[in-house]
């Protein structure tokens, strides 16, 4: 049995799956402790900084100069809460070039949502296996070993939550249908392998933040048979039931929400993820774009492709930004002027893109791989909005 939950939980949040296994997964050598790369669970590597932030496209290692997997690709960018207390999130950018070989992962500190940018991945999990393109997500949550199958230089973002699960968010006035709808969620058809390594499986855990390996002499994915409410899945963003505004004003974003991780909270999220789709922009005497803004959440902003709506210029696909609790943001001067001067008639909106956001209650840390050596921070950034002039005249009405 895997176990996503206390024993004791109440039916409707009690997680658990049972997998029939050629041989049980106890079967393994003692872990060992490995090279962490650049995955860390230490908010103050570096000091607190509450600028906006724009990271350009962070670089693929080319295989030509080295080999590199999921895992040995994982890079944290930020995060905050503790491991231990189970109370808290991070963001990684993974970035590979090759396939896990005779290796799989599982996270014991949280759930993974992953959101590929570029290329897709083929992922074997126990439950069978998932073929995850960009455009769609997955999530593989606590416990999960899984390996990925690459077929070209790949990037893409990771939402990790500690101590609690995603799961829809309630739709309160919307009613029973919109935004993200159960039926449109893919789980995994079981699929085994009774495969021998005599050179040895490597299984890789993240545990307390570090990351240790152990070997066994069989595929963890020797599960023939399996049921229960415990699973990986993934989900297709086309299929997201868009709600916009029709009358007046931008809708808060919190409309865009795909998947939620609650806190303790009554409405308050460890963390939400929410997309900005293709849809209709129709509002009468407003300004459409997103609004200028303050909040007490923390947003970290990625786009998967095309051109946000917001940002027209230098936020780019593979790239991120993250404004702070309380940080101002908003639209750049150019989206400003367009806007202000465009005829207020029903248009598309994001015909082509798709941007998401990782929102969160938690004061989020950025790491040193962030700031410093991934050699992506976009020092400019706060130019964008320099040109904003006043438009303000005391006698107009």
């Amino acid at each position: 049995q895997l176990s996503g939950s206390a024993f004791t939980c109440p039916r409707s949040t009690n997680k658990r799956s049972w997998l029939y296994r050629i041989l049980p997964s106890v079967s393994h050598k003692p872990f060992e402790s490995i090279d962490q790369g650049h995955v860390t669970h230490n908010w103050d590597e570096v000091e607190p900084d509450p600028n906006q932030l724009r990271w350009k496209p962070f670089e693929i290692p080319k295989v030509s100069q080295k080999k590199v997997d999921f895992v040995s690709g994982l890079h944290t960018l930020c995060g905050a809460g503790d491991i231990r207390s189970n109370n808290g999130l991070a963001i990684h950018i993974f970035l590979c070039n090759t396939s896990m070989e005779d290796k799989c992962f599982y996270n014991s500190d949280g759930d993974f949502l992953i959101v590929p940018q570029k290329g897709k991945l083929l992922i074997y999990t126990e439950f069978g296996k998932m073929l995850v393109q960009p455009n769609e997500i997955c999530v593989i949550q606590r416990g999960m070993r899984f390996s990925i199958d690459v077929f070209e230089e790949t990037r893409g973002y990771i939402l990790e939550v500690y101590g609690v699960h995603f799961e829809l968010p309630d739709l309160g006035p919307i009613g029973a249908n919109g935004l993200a709808n159960p039926r449109d969620f893919l789980i995994p058809v079981a699929w085994y392998e009774d495969r021998q390594v005599p050179g040895g499986y490597t299984v890789i855990n993240k545990y307390q933040g570090k990351l240790f390996a152990a070997k066994q002499n069989v595929s963890p994915f020797n599960v023939v048979a399996w049921y229960g409410n415990y699973t990986p899945y993934k989900y297709n963003l086309e299929n997201f039931m868009v709600i916009n505004t029709v009358a007046f004003d931008h809708a808060d974003p919190s409309i865009f929400t795909v998947l939620t991780a609650k806190s303790l909270r009554p409405g308050v999220a460890i963390a939400d993820f929410v997309i900005f789709p293709p849809r209709w922009g129709v509002a009468d005497k407003t300004f459409r774009p997103p609004y200028y803004h303050r909040n007490c959440m923390s947003e970290f902003m990625g786009l998967i492709k095309g051109h946000y709506e917001a940002k027209s210029g230098g936020f780019l696909p593979g790239g991120g930004s993250l404004h702070s609790a309380m940080t101002p943001h908003g639209p750049d001067a150019d989206c400003f002027e367009k806007a202000s001067k465009a005829k207020l008639a029903p248009e598309r909106i994001a015909d082509g893109t798709m941007a998401f956001m990782f929102e969160s209650s938690l004061n989020m840390a950025v790491t040193k791989w962030g700031l410093k050596t991934s050699n992506c921070l976009d020092e400019n950034y706060y130019k964008c909005w320099e040109p904003l002039k006043s438009h303000f005249t005391s006698n107009s009405r």
